[in-house]
């Protein structure tokens, strides 16, 4: 389910509650499609702070597959090159993931949702049209790998980073800098400024949650 997909059916549900035709919503940062994980809901007078929580840190867990790219850096699409992985290394890792730590500069996806006169640049992809994006300054505050499986060449990282950061991006750049190719099998957002994975309610638990809920409206 998309972020948008998840405000509707949420909207919805307080819409039903208190019984108008539409409550006000939006969210403060999409996840990506196959991506899992914190999707903050504003709705009501809280839609005004959702620009202020955007600009908050995010904390993310994600799995490389090493020596392979896709066109979108993730599962979407399938693998359109090999690379070789037999020079990468738990030590090589270790040595390389610590340029991507602080500011850096970070081209988009092309299949993202990133505006090229104004037209997104996935639909722009998805009819066959290049797309040249440019790159972004960013800040990465913490980036550590958490697990690596020579086998398999998967590996497994954590990353605390600023506003505009894709972690599609990182993962094809890293692939990169270690002389082969990545992307990603799993991506969660474990934390979005001060709430948790764990602070968290479920869209399948919702419903019930909301039932408990007394629920305010302007008059």
């Amino acid at each position: 389910m998309s972020s948008f997909g998840a405000l509707a059916r949420v909207r919805y549900l307080i819409s039903q509650k208190v019984g108008v035709k539409r409550v006000k919503t939006g969210h403060a940062g999409t996840l990506d499609p196959l991506a899992t994980g914190v999707l903050i809901l504003c709705t009501g007078r809280k839609t005004k702070e959702i620009e202020r929580l955007q600009y908050h840190s995010k904390e993310y867990t994600a799995t490389l597959q090493l020596g392979a790219t896709t066109a979108s850096y993730d599962m979407e699409h399938e693998v359109n090159a090999t690379f070789p992985t037999e020079h990468i290394t738990r030590e090589l890792i270790e040595q390389t993931l610590p340029r991507f730590i602080g500011e850096i500069q970070q081209v988009p996806p092309a299949y993202s949702a990133c505006k090229v006169d104004g037209h997104r640049a996935y639909k722009l992809m998805r009819k066959g049209a290049e797309v040249e994006l440019k790159p972004k300054t960013l800040q990465i505050d913490e980036l550590e790998m958490t697990s690596f499986d020579p086998e398999t060449m998967q590996m497994s990282i954590r990353v605390v980073c600023g506003k505009g950061t894709y972690i599609r991006a990182l993962a094809r750049d890293i692939g990169e800098a270690l002389g082969s190719g990545a992307y990603l099998t799993a991506l969660c957002r474990t934390r979005l400024g001060d709430v948790r994975i764990e602070d968290c309610i479920t869209l399948d638990d919702f419903p019930q949650w909301l039932e408990q809920q007394d629920v305010e409206t302007a008059v």
